[in-house]
């Protein structure tokens, strides 16, 4: 990912930013920062995860474009590949014009991120997103990472993540979803087939 502009942003001129294009940017430090598209298996994994929690949560408490400020004063924004949002930040957003956790609504209930191949990607989820969301208060953050076969689930505790990595056929524990019976390799092997067979 590579910053766009020259100058830094504020919050308030990058929600208000439009280079009349579909790109996707996150705002990082205040730099505008251009989002790649996924690759097929990370999309996947996304679609197999969306699928598998729409039997607990109704289909206006998740979102795969959702985005959040994290931070104010440096101005920084992040776009999960799944957020489940609690019922008061379902409410937060209805009506809105854009899909935009503020700083001033509450944080969803998990987020997702799939960690694309490269160091600095596994930077991104693993260490920066961790303190970001450790700080917005995120209950709880799944790293989903397919290049090592492992589900990484942190839950906050009195503002820290506690960790726990669920690899092979281990079942994934969850505090928001304790029904769920997952095992880590359905999650980080999960291919279309895992969505559905149907042809078109």
């Amino acid at each position: 990912m590579t910053a766009i502009t020259g100058k830094r942003l504020t919050l308030e001129e990058y929600l208000k930013y439009d280079d009349r294009t579909d790109s996707q940017y996150e705002l990082v430090a205040g730099e505008l920062v251009a989002i790649p598209p996924e690759s097929p298996k990370n999309v996947h994994i996304s679609l197999f995860l969306l699928v598998n929690f729409l039997k607990f949560v109704p289909v206006n408490r998740l979102s795969n474009k959702v985005e959040i400020v994290v931070a104010g004063s440096r101005a920084t924004t992040r776009i999960p590949d799944l957020v489940v949002l609690t019922d008061e930040l379902a409410t937060a957003l209805e009506g809105a014009t854009r899909s935009t956790i503020t700083l001033d609504m509450p944080p969803p209930a998990l987020v997702v991120e799939v960690v694309s191949p490269g160091k600095a990607n596994e930077d991104r989820d693993y260490r920066y997103k961790r303190s970001e969301y450790a700080a917005r208060g995120i209950a709880e953050y799944w790293i989903v990472d397919p290049q090592r076969n492992a589900v990484t689930v942190l839950i906050l505790v009195d503002g820290f993540y506690e960790e726990t990595r669920f690899t092979g056929n281990t079942a994934i524990a969850s505090t928001i979803f304790p029904e769920l019976q997952l095992k880590a390799d359905e999650v980080t092997s999960s291919s279309s087939e895992s969505c559905g067979n149907n042809s078109y």
